[in-house]
């Protein structure tokens, strides 16, 4: 049906091609009985502006802010930064203009405040990494007052839904992480430890808090006279982790597996290669070039990879297609549960 036009339509409606504009438009004008006409040729047509053209043709600029995580470049959030300017140069027709802007994943306040400076911009959208939801809520509240569309990125808050969610189904990703190490260390193993990098209490992400949740919930259905170690390395004080590493395995000396849920894995790959320890099953997240170091080495025997360049574009994509193209966008988009070994990983990383 591209090829019907407007002047088609009037002619069958048996109205004029301005009012058949209005109609398609949404604007006022026209008489109760014309709309009527032209909505019922419309309908049996399946006829749909062409979007796009419209968009282009109105030169409309669009403002959006990004909210992510302060990052080290290499880091996992330096990918979805990538996505995030691939889709801005990929949508660069359409006068789209991207701000990013930073918070201390550790420090709610800084949320908090990133969060004011976004609101006083006042944004046509926004895309952004949560932060708990007691924080996140009051930012959530003023961008539905405003009516400013907004994405999440990484994890999401149920509770308070956006316009749409890209990421893991974290939960998910924790429970088939758990199945896979658990396959990786057998049926007689009797204790494995979940590395943490924590900041007085605060995880940094709710991604890691809701897999560790499935992880448990596998162990605790499967595996239940498991016992789960845990150590929490400080994660503003990295000089530290060395030493507690030392102290944690010489206080466990026939421990042989454990899992870090953030994609900071090679921290601990890294100290099994320099303390020359081959015989310890360690599983992350994330390709960073470091843990993909430590897996091609074998200090890490599993990643789980989730595609965080393809978040980044897809989240700047749904904001284009729901306020430029006007189209329906889903409301979760879960990115995939990619399970990677040193066998694998150059043809993940090269397809």
């Amino acid at each position: 049906m591209d090829r019907i036009r407007i002047k088609d339509i009037a002619k069958m409606a048996d109205v004029s091609v301005g009012t058949v504009d209005r109609v398609i438009h949404g604007r006022s004008g026209v008489s109760e009985a014309s709309r009527k006409r032209v909505e019922e040729i419309l309908k049996q047509l399946d006829y749909h502006p062409n979007m796009y053209a419209s968009a282009l043709a109105s030169n409309k600029k669009y403002f959006f802010a990004c909210l992510l995580p302060m990052h080290e470049e290499g880091e996992y959030w330096t990918e979805v930064e990538r996505g995030i300017y691939e889709a801005q140069n990929n949508y660069s027709d359409f006068n789209i203009a991207i701000d990013l802007s930073f918070y201390d994943p550790y420090d709610y306040h800084s949320f908090a405040c990133a969060a004011e400076t976004i609101l006083a911009k006042k944004p046509d959208g926004v895309l952004f990494a949560p932060t708990a939801p007691q924080y996140t809520k009051p930012f959530t509240d003023e961008l539905n007052t405003l009516s400013i569309p907004y994405i999440y990125i990484d994890s999401q808050i149920k509770e308070e839904p956006g316009l749409s969610f890209f990421g893991q189904n974290s939960h998910s990703s924790g429970y088939f992480a758990a199945k896979m190490l658990m396959l990786l260390a057998g049926k007689e193993v009797k204790e494995i430890v979940i590395f943490r990098k924590i900041n007085e209490g605060i995880v940094g992400s709710n991604q890691q808090e809701r897999r560790e949740i499935g992880f448990r919930e596998y162990m605790k259905s499967f595996h239940a006279d498991c016992t789960i170690w845990e150590l929490d390395l400080h994660a503003k004080q990295d000089h530290e982790d060395t030493r507690m590493l030392d102290e944690f395995f010489a206080q466990h000396p026939t421990l042989r597996n454990g899992i870090t849920f953030n994609s900071k894995a090679y921290i601990v790959g890294e100290y099994l290669q320099r303390r020359l320890i081959t015989d310890f099953n360690l599983m992350g997240y994330d390709l960073l070039q470091r843990n993909v170091d430590c897996l091609k080495a074998g200090s890490i025997f599993f990643l789980i990879a989730q595609q965080p360049v393809l978040q980044g574009f897809n989240g700047i994509k749904a904001l284009c297609d729901f306020l430029i193209l006007k189209k329906e966008i889903p409301s979760e988009n879960f990115m995939p549960i990619d399970l990677l070994t040193k066998e694998n990983i150059d043809f993940y990383c090269n397809r």
